[in-house]
């Protein structure tokens, strides 16, 4: 693998990343407008059955969720990591908000940049600036996608 790359992966599903490099391109951007760089980010696309198990097994939870991110930094102002995305959980969270399944998607990927990134989400001031954070660069993504 190369250094300092955005790559997409998936286990237990067929699911193909449209537009992988304007992604890559709005994901950089994201990095360097929050003026941190870029190390190996990971975006593993899965089912909700291997989610489950890395969430039961590396986190002690016994609960389905649509994202985990493993923060794999090793340099403060450079960010590395594993973004796992449950496919399963995003499709319904999208059924679920009446929304397409892409946004869904772009929301999710985001909220696991904006995680290794250091925002986090436990506290209800956290959730609002994260909820924030995604709502704005989601809102710079049709510079990117066309």
């Amino acid at each position: 693998m190369k250094d300092k790359a955005i790559y997409f992966f998936t286990e237990e599903v067929a699911y193909v990343i449209r537009d992988k490099n304007r992604i890559r391109k709005w994901i950089l951007y994201t990095i360097s407008t929050e003026k941190q760089s870029k190390g190996n980010i990971n975006f593993i696309l899965c089912s909700d059955r291997y989610l489950h198990k890395t969430n039961l097994e590396y986190l002690q939870h016994d609960t389905y969720t649509d994202i985990i991110t493993f923060d794999n930094s090793e340099d403060l102002n450079e960010i590395s990591g594993d973004i796992f995305i449950s496919i399963d959980r995003v499709r319904e969270n999208a059924k679920t908000f009446k929304i397409p399944f892409r946004n869904e998607l772009h929301r999710v990927m985001i909220h696991g940049v904006l995680h290794l990134l250091g925002f986090k989400d436990k506290t209800v001031k956290e959730k609002e600036l994260m909820r924030s954070k995604e709502d704005y660069y989601l809102s710079l993504l049709p510079d990117f996608i066309r």
